[in-house]
């Protein structure tokens, strides 16, 4: 069972577990400054804002609003691109296998034909390639560094929602659910959307940067795409330059959010996502997400370092 962490003080160390007889902590919200200076980011009535941040040298880990459901936009295609590489590590793709590029699709609602917009697409350039074909892994590229809505759709023809749904709940994400391609304005209409929660994205990325779901070359190839990406507006922005970060981005009216992998020069990597919904102004989105980024970047050697805890301390439920 998942601890509950908005229930616990915040100066508070909780939930270690034991392996062979030592207790790791599994669990270690940061220091009082630190989310003394976070906390004025979730006061507004009117707007959503939902974080997790986990440090993985310290094991420091920091959320609120984290188990709130939101409209997934684009983050959905992490776990599409993370499906895909789990197929190809069980050989049942190849990322140089040619995938037809066509812009028609069958609506979840009904299976009537829709086509997509390349203009309100991040990458209109794949749309010149309809009739022909495109190696997997270009269609992954394209998925995540411009945020093709095609390639997206193309992909999710290619390996099936519910196996990025699948996905997520193998590495212990239980409320975010991929269930359509993008753009099927029938389904949208019914109330069928993509969800995400800033708690399972972290796990998703956390599980990722550890290295233990997937091999290593699937791992390497993810991380280099998503450090590869070309919308940099949010997590990014207000960061020292020349900081290497490995994230995605995902925007629709009312809904901003970035998800990411930060790699400070000589430490090691932390997790942090911000989730957003109401803002009516994306570049005021952008700012709150990118100011929350600093606090955490500014803060991150406030956390103080996972100490042992008895070993009756705290145990995780069945």
């Amino acid at each position: 069972m998942r601890p509950i962490l908005a229930l616990l003080p915040l100066s508070l160390l909780c939930l270690a577990c034991t392996t062979d007889g030592v207790v790791m902590p599994r669990f270690v919200l940061p220091s009082d400054p630190f989310s003394a200076k976070l906390e004025p980011y979730f006061q507004r009535k009117d707007v959503t804002v939902a974080m997790a941040y986990r440090h993985l040298g310290t094991g420091a880990f920091y959320s609120r609003n984290e188990d709130v459901l939101l409209h997934a936009a684009s983050t959905m295609k992490v776990p599409v691109m993370m499906a895909l590489f789990q197929a190809v590590d069980a050989g049942e793709l190849r990322l140089e296998e040619p995938i037809k590029v066509r812009n028609q699709f069958q609506s979840m609602v009904d299976g009537s034909p829709y086509a997509l917009d390349p203009k309100a697409d991040g990458d209109p350039e794949l749309y010149e390639a309809v009739g022909s074909t495109r190696p997997l892994e270009e269609l992954i590229r394209r998925m995540i560094v411009r945020s093709s809505n095609l390639a997206t759709n193309l992909l999710i023809d290619r390996i099936g929602p519910s196996r990025a749904t699948d996905l997520v709940r193998s590495l212990g994400g239980y409320q975010m659910s991929v269930i359509r391609g993008v753009e099927d304005q029938k389904a949208f209409e019914a109330g069928w959307i993509n969800t995400a929660t800033a708690r399972d994205m972290e796990i998703l990325l956390t599980a990722l940067v550890r290295g233990e779901a997937f091999s290593k070359s699937s791992t390497e190839t993810m991380i280099e795409i998503l450090k590869s990406q070309e919308f940099n507006e949010k997590i990014p922005a207000y960061l020292p330059k020349g900081t290497v970060i490995a994230h995605k981005t995902g925007d629709i009216t009312g809904i901003h959010h970035d998800a990411a992998i930060v790699y400070p020069e000589g430490e090691a990597p932390y997790v942090l996502v911000v989730l957003t919904a109401g803002y009516r102004d994306e570049k005021e989105a952008n700012r709150v997400i990118a100011e929350i980024s600093r606090v955490v970047w500014q803060g991150r050697t406030l956390a103080p370092p996972a100490p042992s805890l008895p070993a009756s301390a705290g145990r995780e439920g069945g």
